[in-house]
C-alpha cells in the first residue's frame, strides 16, 4: 500500500535507513522498505496522504524539521521520519499588522532574511537559526532576550494549521489561547504542523558591550542581570575560571548595526573553533598541552571577536546562520535550564563539577559552555520556564570518546541543582525527573494527547516514556 501511494504522489522522496537511498523515478514502483524510512513531502496533499490512517505508513510517524535535536525526540528506530523541509514557502509578510505566515519547513535564517527586506524582524533572539519554523514551534527554541521580549520562538505564534493523527485538518486561531498553549512546544505529538503565523516587529537596534570576569564576579552580578532590563549571553570557561559576557540594551540612538561583524563572530564560534579543536585532539596527545592550547585559543577568540568587532546589532544581524552544535559540525551538546534565582550558586557549582569530573574521568569539554536568560513564559504548556525565569546552559564538545558518560554525570548535577530538562536537547535525562518537573502540566498534556491520538500514531518509544 505504501508503494502505491508513493506512485500516486510521485514528488516526495523515500529514504531507507542504512547505506543507500531510494528515490522514485518516472513510473517505477518502489518495494516496501523493511526498516525505518524517511519521507519528505513538498505540499499539503502529499503530507496528508502520508498521515491519513488508510495510507498504512509505518508507525510511529515522527515529524522532523532540520533534525538538530540532541535527543531521539524527532526520530525513531522503527516507523517513519516525516521531514517537513520540503514545505518551505513563506506565504505572506503583513507589514501593516506585523505578522508573517510560513510553512513548517522554512528555515529561520531564510525567514529572517525575508523579513529584513521588509524592515521587520523576529521578536527576541534565537541561537538556533538552522532550525525550521515547525521545529522551532514544536520544541523549545530560545536565545538571549532583552527585557520582556520573551526567549521562545513559539511564544510569538498566533495561529497554526495541523494535520491531526486521524488525517483531518485542524486550524487554531488567536482566540483559542488554551489550544495555542497546548500545541506550542508539543514535540509533534498532537499533530503534524504545516503552517504558522507569527508576530514580528520593525527592526530595532541594540548596543552590545562585553566584559571578561571571573566566575566568582559573574556569580555576584548575575542576580542583578537576571532581574534587570538587559539581555545577556555568556560564554563560560570553567577550566580557566572565565566568563565572557555579552550585554545588550536597546538605545534611542545606538548607531548602525553591521551584519558582517556578526557573521565573522558566528563563523569563528561555530565553524573555526570546532575544526581547530578536533584537529588538536588528533595531533596533540598530551592532555595538559592540548587543553592549554584549546583554552588559549578560546580566550583569544572571545576577546578579539566580541570586544573588538561586535558593538551594535539587531535580532536579524546577531542570529547565527546555522545551529551551532549540529551534528554536521562534529559537535555534541546538551542543554539544561536552571532557576535564575539560584544561579549565583549554581554557576560556581558547575565550575566545581567540571573540574572534579575531569580529575576523575580525564574527560572535559573543549568548547565554551553558552548560556542566556529565559524570561518566565506561560505561553506554552510545556515551557521550561513556565513557573520562573531560568538561565539555560548549553554544554558542548567535539570529543565523542567519553561524552556519553559525561552527559550522564551532567544530568545528575542538573537534577541536584533543580535543573529543568529540555526534552529535545537534554541528554541522559530521566523519565521520572521529566514527569516530576513538568508535573500537572504534563498530566494535562498527556490526557489531551491520548484524546487526539488514541492509537499512538505519533508517539515514539523515546517520547512514550514520559508522554504515554
Amino acid at each position: 500500500m505504501l508503494a502505491t501511494n508513493l506512485k500516486k504522489t510521485g514528488s516526495y522522496r523515500l529514504e531507507q535507513t542504512g547505506t543507500y537511498h531510494v528515490r522514485k523515478v518516472g513510473n517505477r514502483r518502489l518495494k516496501k522498505p523493511t526498516g525505518p524510512i524517511t519521507l519528505e513531502p513538498t505540499n499539503l496533499n502529499e503530507l496528508r496522504r502520508i498521515v491519513e490512517p488508510d495510507a498504512r505508513t509505518p508507525l510511529p510517524i515522527r515529524p522532523q524539521g532540520a533534525g538538530t535535536a540532541s535527543t531521539d525526540c524527532n526520530t525513531s528506530d522503527t516507523g517513519t521520519t516525516l521531514k517537513t523541509t520540503g514545505l518551505d514557502r513563506i506565504i505572506n509578510v503583513d507589514t501593516y499588522n506585523h505578522t508573517v505566515t510560513a510553512e513548517a519547513g522554512v528555515r529561520l535564517e531564510n525567514l529572517v532574511r525575508e523579513l529584513a527586506e521588509h524592515g521587520l524582524e523576529l521578536v527576541g533572539g534565537y541561537d538556533l537559526q538552522g532550525r525550521t519554523v515547525g521545529g522551532a514551534i514544536s520544541a523549545p527554541c530560545f536565545g538571549p532576550c532583552i527585557g520582556s521580549d520573551g526567549g521562545y520562538f513559539s511564544s510569538h505564534v498566533v495561529a497554526m494549521k495541523f494535520i491531526r493523527p486521524d488525517g483531518q485538518l485542524l486550524r487554531i486561531v488567536p482566540e483559542q489561547k488554551n489550544l495555542l498553549g497546548a500545541f506550542r512546544t508539543s514535540f509533534g505529538m498532537l499533530g503534524v504542523l504545516y503552517e504558522a503565523t507569527m508576530r514580528v516587529r520593525p527592526i530595532r537596534t541594540f548596543t552590545a558591550s562585553h566584559r571578561r570576569v571571573s566566575i566568582d564576579k559573574f556569580s555576584s552580578a548575575v542576580d542583578a542581570l537576571a532581574n534587570g532590563d538587559v539581555g545577556f549571553k555568556f560564554y563560560l570557561m570553567p577550566y580557566r575560571d572565565r566568563v565572557y559576557l555579552d550585554l545588550r540594551r536597546y538605545d534611542t540612538d545606538p548607531g548602525n548595526a553591521y551584519k558582517a561583524a556578526w557573521k565573522i563572530k558566528d563563523w569563528g564560534e561555530s565553524t573555526v573553533l570546532p575544526h581547530i579543536f578536533k584537529s588538536l585532539n588528533r595531533v596533540v596527545p598530551i592532555q595538559s598541552v592540548r587543553y592549554k592550547l584549546i583554552d588559549s585559543i578560546s580566550e583569544a577568540t572571545q576577546g578579539l571577536v566580541n570586544s573588538r568587532l561586535v558593538n551594535t546589532g539587531t535580532n536579524a544581524a546577531s542570529q547565527p546562520n546555522h545551529h551551532k552544535y549540529a551534528g554536521a559540525r562534529g559537535c555534541f551538546y546538551s542543554t539544561w535550564c536552571f532557576p535564575a534565582a539560584n544561579f549565583s550558586m549554581i554557576v560556581k557549582a558547575y565550575r566545581d563539577f567540571c573540574e572534579s569530573t575531569y580529575a576523575t574521568s580525564q574527560y572535559r569539554c573543549d568548547m565554551p559552555a553558552v548560556g542566556f536568560r529565559l524570561c518566565r513564559d506561560t505561553s506554552s504548556l510545556l515551557s521550561p520556564s513556565f513557573d520562573d525565569s531560568m538561565i539555560a546552559i548549553t554544554t558542548a564538545s567535539t570529543q565523542p570518546a567519553g561524552w556519553d558518560d559525561f552527559v550522564i554525570d551532567l544530568a545528575e548535577f542538573a537534577e541536584k541543582w533543580g535543573g529543568t530538562p529540555v526534552i529535545s536537547q537534554s541528554r541522559a535525562l530521566r523519565a521520572d525527573h521529566v514527569i516530576q518537573t513538568y508535573s500537572k502540566r504534563l498530566d494535562f498534556f498527556r490526557r489531551m494527547r491520548r484524546q487526539l491520538d488514541p492509537e499512538n500514531r505519533l508517539l515514539s518509544p523515546y517520547l512514550a516514556q514520559f508522554c504515554q
